[in-house]
Formats: structure tokens, C-alpha cells, sequence
């Protein structure tokens, strides 16, 4: 599934000068998370982000032609990868191993980049103005693809019966939790930030609770 990035200039691999904007948009959109996680998409400055790439704003405006369009490919570029670890699955799969696989794939993003899924989680929290195009017809066929997946599973008795719906959300809103709501975390577990084994255990618990709610055996992946 493509989403469409107004503004967004197309880099082309392979080649020195592709390779260079590809270094460079890179760059430009770990900066942008920084500052849209901290001050939001109306308190953030393209100078800013500029200055912390150290690229002249031309420079800047040259691969996204405004902050709309630098938003929007932050957004993109974390939905991108979410999704893209839920795209290849069917009806084939062992439920088992393909749901223990999205957790860990999911859990690793949050590891990653948890300032771009708190940015996801704010859009979404303040109406998703800016997502709206992304959750267009494309996006619900999708969606109810994944469903349908977990429904066959479901009828062919390879899973208990739960609502799939519910389901994904929880498979959604569970990763996520630990990058969006880190702070709450560490407070609460007396760390001062959370390591990549802290994300281990976490992942290997909710592999646990979320598998045997379904009736599914965790696997020793």
C-alpha cells in the first residue's frame, strides 16, 4: 500500500546523487521526529530542523517543499513499517508463529524509533486530520484483509474464536504501549529508560498473554 506524501521529492537509488538524498531525507526525517515528538506539528520549526541536519533551510525546502509535507512523510514512514510486517500474511500461515513474528517486528519499531510512533499517537489522539487520507478505501480493504485471515484461521479450528477486530487493536495499541508511554513505564518499573533487554521480556510476555488468549501455544522462536 502507498501512501502518498504531498511535497516529497522521489529519491532514485543506486546512483551517487539517489544515494546522497536518500542520506540526506534520512537525516532530515530522524531530525523532524525529534522536534514534531517535542513541540507537535504547530510548535515545530522548519529552521530548526534545519539547523540540527546543519542544512540551509533551501537546502531543507529542497526535499520537502514544506512542513506539511515533512509531517506527513514522518507519519508515513513509521505507518509504512508497521504495516509492512502484517502484508504477506494468509490463511497458510501457522497463526502462532505469523502473530509471534508481528509482536516481536512491532516491538523491535518501538525500540527504534519511539519517537515517531508518539508522534503517530498524538495525531491520532487530536482527531488524525493529517491521517485521513491514509485511512482512505485502500486502507479498510487492507484492514479487512487481515481480518478475514484470522477468521479463516477461526473456522478452520486453528485458533480460538475471538473478534479479530479487537484483536489487531489489541496486537496494535499493546507494542505500542511501550514506546508512547515509556515515561509511565520507567516510572513505574524504577528504570531510568528502558534497555533492549527490558523489550525482550516485554515482547516475550505479551507473546505469552496474547497467544494463550487466543488459544495458541507460544512458540520457542
Amino acid at each position: 500500500m502507498t501512501f502518498e506524501v504531498p511535497a516529497h521529492r522521489t529519491n532514485t537509488p543506486g546512483k551517487p546523487a539517489g544515494r546522497i538524498r536518500q542520506k540526506n531525507e534520512e537525516a532530515i526525517i530522524l531530525a523532524a521526529e525529534e522536534e514534531f515528538a517535542r513541540h507537535g506539528f504547530k510548535g515545530t520549526s522548519m529552521n530548526t530542523i534545519a539547523q540540527n541536519v546543519g542544512l540551509p533551510k533551501a537546502n531543507l525546502h529542497y526535499y520537502f517543499n514544506n512542513k506539511l509535507g515533512l509531517y506527513l512523510a514522518v507519519l508515513s514512514n513509521i505507518l509504512e513499517l508497521w504495516d509492512s510486517t502484517f502484508n504477506s500474511l494468509t490463511v497458510d500461515d501457522d497463526p502462532a508463529l505469523a502473530l509471534s513474528r508481528y509482536i516481536r517486528a512491532k516491538m523491535e519499531f518501538s525500540r527504534r524509533y519511539p519517537k515517531a510512533s508518539r508522534i503517530f499517537a498524538m495525531e491520532v489522539i487530536s482527531g488524525g486530520e493529517y491521517l485521513s487520507q491514509y485511512f482512505d478505501q485502500d486502507y479498510l480493504v487492507w484492514f479487512k484483509g487481515r481480518a478475514q485471515v484470522f477468521e479463516a484461521w477461526i473456522a478452520a479450528g486453528k485458533m480460538d474464536p475471538v473478534d479479530p477486530v479487537h484483536l489487531i487493536f489489541l496486537l496494535w495499541s499493546s507494542t505500542q504501549h511501550y514506546a508512547d508511554f515509556a515515561s509511565q513505564v520507567c516510572r513505574v518499573t524504577g528504570r531510568s529508560k528502558l534497555t533492549k533487554q527490558d523489550f525482550d521480556s516485554a515482547t516475550q510476555n505479551l507473546i505469552t498473554i496474547i497467544l494463550k488468549g487466543c488459544g495458541l501455544k507460544p512458540t520457542a522462536e
